[in-house]
């Protein structure tokens, strides 16, 4: 056997098991007061650094990838790698400079706060 043949057979032997990364929609709850648009979405295990929030052209785009760390030689795997993803049209009403966003316990908490063109006012009458 030549040493080319070497390698090969025992490249055959160390073949590492990969997995695709499944794309999961986050649960999410919308509410909408006179100040601004309030997004809960679920992502758990979501890490701050691995989560995404962009907004253009009038699209909200969430995303963020967790990642679980392995704990010894697997026997039986239901919850692995995921990445979250979910997209949402956004009214131009929105303030985009001021929109912010938390992370805590696995939920993203997004304030979309309304321009103040768009909050509703009170008009004054005038008598005659």
């Amino acid at each position: 056997m030549n040493h080319k043949t070497d390698i090969v057979k025992a490249g055959e032997k160390n073949i590492e098991k990969t997995r695709t990364l499944e794309t999961v929609l986050p649960s999410v709850d919308i509410f909408e007061s006179e100040e601004e648009i309030l997004l809960f979405a679920d992502m758990p295990g979501v890490l701050k650094e691995d989560l995404r929030v962009n907004i253009d052209n009038g699209t909200l785009s969430l995303s963020g990838v967790r990642k679980l760390q392995p704990r010894g030689a697997a026997r039986w795997e239901e919850f692995g790698d995921v990445e979250y993803r979910r997209n949402f049209s956004v009214p131009q009403t929105i303030n985009v400079e001021k929109v912010y966003a938390e992370l805590k316990d696995g939920v993203l908490k997004l304030h979309l706060p309304k321009s103040e063109a768009a909050k509703p006012r009170l008009i004054q009458i005038n008598a005659a």
